[in-house]
């Protein structure tokens, strides 16, 4: 890699916006990237912080200053590839601007996944330019690459996936194209996440007196990330019922997804399909049958586990998917998203 690509990272003081950072110091094609705090932090402070000072586990790489967000230091620095781990209404607002100014985006917040105006409605958005915003809207490439790779390589906006939603969709994906899922018995998906995956900021619901020993359902019927599954599966609404519950661990997702077939099939029928679906994408790790993923093979890699279960005699199938919430959930899939949109291994900087 003769040339570093210069990019930079708005809401590098978050979770992923850490990871993000992380990543991003040891991928050889990359220059020491521009950081930021989110918008609304520090908006009184003009002085950089020091990421390794507030992050020790990012020393040894030298002082990280992260800036307040300014778009006269992406031009100085000559950023070519901006990431946004800022909250959902920040990056609908910057992403705009940051376009008209021929940058390349990989946004992990939910700002541009959504095609349907009304799965857009759980995040209320207010857009200066409605009409500007819905046309970006529906020329943002979803970024999950074992389903959009010749898109995402072409993209100047990728909408990096949920957490949840790329758990549930590469479960689902390769059953539902082989026309193998009966849709009209309903598909569950019972899914759960450690803490890291409510954010930085805490509440009352992800203290730690909340959290430790327990377990709990949030968001029933109305998670945000419904709208992706069912945009990018094909799916009704109607068709998923997606529950969502809070771990007490610090990372980590496990999706148990319940589905009834359309015709006989076999374990090896199941199994042929996965892996037919899957060959050549390298962050997708298959089980054979009888195992199944746990949360700790995935954790601090960009796999995503997928291991399932069949029972021949009522045709009913069980698919369980693992994955890190911070890694293949955010960080680790924005970093594959660069690797394609800049021409790169898909595995560079990830292993």
């Amino acid at each position: 890699m003769a040339s570093q690509l210069k990019a930079a990272v708005a809401g590098a003081t978050g979770f992923s916006g850490c990871e993000l950072t992380r990543l991003l110091l040891r991928h050889p094609g990359v220059d020491t990237p521009v950081l930021f705090r989110r918008e609304a932090e520090g908006s009184g402070e003009k002085k950089p912080q020091d990421l390794a000072a507030m992050i020790p586990a990012l020393s040894g790489h030298g002082p990280l200053p992260v800036h307040p967000f300014s778009w006269d230091a992406l031009e100085k620095n000559g950023t070519e590839l901006l990431f946004l781990a800022t909250p959902h209404e920040t990056s609908r607002s910057l992403v705009p601007e940051a376009l008209t100014r021929g940058l390349r985006i990989i946004d992990l917040s939910g700002a541009w996944r959504l095609r349907r105006p009304e799965h857009r409605e759980v995040y209320d958005f207010h857009d200066a330019d409605p009409a500007r915003a819905a046309a970006l809207s529906e020329k943002a490439v979803y970024g999950l690459p074992e389903l959009h790779s010749d898109c995402i390589r072409k993209a100047k906006l990728v909408a990096n996936p949920g957490c949840y939603a790329t758990s549930v969709i590469l479960a689902l994906a390769p059953l539902l194209r082989a026309e193998l899922i009966d849709r009209e018995r309903g598909i569950i998906s019972d899914s759960k996440s450690g803490v890291s995956g409510a954010g930085k900021e805490a509440t009352s619901k992800t203290h730690f007196v909340s959290v430790a020993d327990n377990l709990s359902v949030y968001a029933p019927f109305r998670h945000r990330h419904v709208g992706e599954i069912v945009e990018q599966l094909g799916l009704q609404t109607e068709d998923l019922t997606f529950t969502p519950h809070l771990l007490p661990i610090p990372r980590g997702i496990l999706s148990t997804v319940y589905v009834h077939l359309t015709h006989p099939s076999k374990t090896a029928d199941i199994e042929s399909c996965f892996t037919a679906f899957y060959k050549g994408r390298p962050w997708v790790r298959m089980f054979s049958a009888p195992t199944l993923p746990e949360i700790q093979f995935s954790l601090y890699t960009n796999y995503c586990d997928i291991g399932f279960c069949l029972d021949e005699s009522t045709q009913r199938l069980i698919v369980v998917s693992c994955l890190d919430n911070l890694l293949k959930g955010a960080a680790g899939q924005a970093v594959q998203n660069m690797n394609l949109m800049y021409g790169w291994p898909e595995e560079e900087g990830l292993q």
